[in-house]
């Protein structure tokens, strides 16, 4: 008898392919990057982008600056010049016709991020980012990062496959030319949570908030890893939207979780007012931080591996039977100039550009 077993509710889905607006108008250095979408039902998590959109950042002054399609949903432009005293918006206008707009927003300045810092908290790596505002102007808080760790595979391989231009099977051992191509690879990904932070219950507007927990021994920290942290400032609106967007995303699943609840945008549909739209699109500066971990600071932090070794025959037959799930590791013994027995390992053990890139980041020491 099962203690547990799947329910599956029979939902009635009538808000599939609402426009999802995610990104904010950066009134500082760098680009302001729009991404579109639609929404769907909860089964079906492929991305929907919204292709050929005209999308402009609009001033109450006349200004009009276009961003431009990159594909993928994304729309952007590289540099915008927004100027204090005069409130932006956003109009998309979609390929059906219809036309969306964000409220006007004035230009937010966020302040800098004083420091990031880092602790061995319950054997993991916890990251936390310091930042404090004199001026009291902001109070709300977002965060997003990239990170970028470099890794190695469990074997080092100085060998590689003949294959067979015909079939590409595995017909002979020769040596690998450059044995680092597939044992040093970096790996970058973005956040995916939403970071929020608020000094409105302080008795100083200072900000002291986790943002990221690497667990023990995990392979991000195996060689040297890197964050880059990006900060801004919010309205207490844009601060209710996130958090309401986190609580239906993030916090569900349990009995003691919080019920979904409705969204309040400051995005609206000039087509058809009835219409909802998900986003809360602001003007605001951004503000970034860095800092590597290497391995050396965190030791002992020895990242577990469950690859292991075969020991294989250069024939026909072994070499058909292996070739397509094992890599080539070190010889073992030859027959004249021939090898004859080699070590293997599965392919992700030897190949790390299976998981990542061997491609050394411009910014990387």
């Amino acid at each position: 008898m099962k203690c547990k077993q799947e329910y599956i509710p029979q939902v009635k889905v009538t808000t599939t392919g609402l426009l999802v607006v995610e990104g904010f108008i950066n009134s500082g250095p760098g680009p302001t990057t729009i991404r579109l979408s639609r929404s769907s039902d909860l089964e079906n998590v492929t991305l929907k982008p919204e292709f050929s959109a005209q999308v402009n950042v609009e001033g109450e002054d006349g200004s009009n600056f276009p961003l431009f399609e990159n594909g993928n949903g994304e729309y952007s432009n590289s540099q915008l010049t927004l100027f204090n005293g005069i409130q932006y918006r956003l109009h998309i206008t979609t390929a059906n016709g219809k036309d969306y707009v964000s409220d006007y927003s004035p230009v937010q300045h966020t302040p800098v991020i004083d420091s990031i810092s880092w602790q061995i908290e319950n054997e993991g790596v916890q990251i936390y980012v310091n930042t404090h505002d004199d001026q009291n102007g902001a109070k709300y808080y977002r965060w997003t990062y990239s990170e970028t760790w470099e890794f190695h595979s469990a074997f080092s391989s100085n060998l590689d496959y003949v294959r067979d231009p015909v079939t590409n099977n595995a017909i002979d051992l020769t040596t690998r030319a450059d044995p680092d191509a597939i044992y040093k690879c970096w790996k970058t990904q973005q956040s995916t949570n939403i970071m929020l932070g608020s000094s409105e219950k302080l008795t100083q507007n200072r900000i002291f908030n986790p943002i990221r927990y690497i667990e023990p021994l995990g392979e991000e920290i195996s060689v040297r890893y890197y964050i880059e942290l990006t900060q801004y400032a919010l309205s207490h609106d844009a601060y209710l939207f996130y958090q309401r967007i986190k609580k239906n995303t993030e916090q569900i699943g349990t009995l003691f979780d919080p019920q979904p609840s409705e969204l309040s945008t400051n995005l609206h549909c000039l087509s058809g007012p009835a219409e909802q739209v998900i986003g809360f699109v602001e003007v605001a500066d951004q503000q970034q931080a860095h800092i590597f971990i290497s391995n050396d600071q965190v030791k002992p932090w020895l990242t577990p591996s469950a690859c292991g070794t075969i020991v294989a025959r250069n024939n026909d037959t072994t070499l058909l039977a292996i070739g397509s799930a094992y890599m080539p590791v070190a010889p073992l013994s030859y027959v004249g100039r021939r090898i004859d027995k080699f070590t293997a390992a599965p392919n992700e053990c030897v190949d790390c550009t299976l998981r990542g890139s061997n491609i050394k980041p411009a910014f990387w020491p």
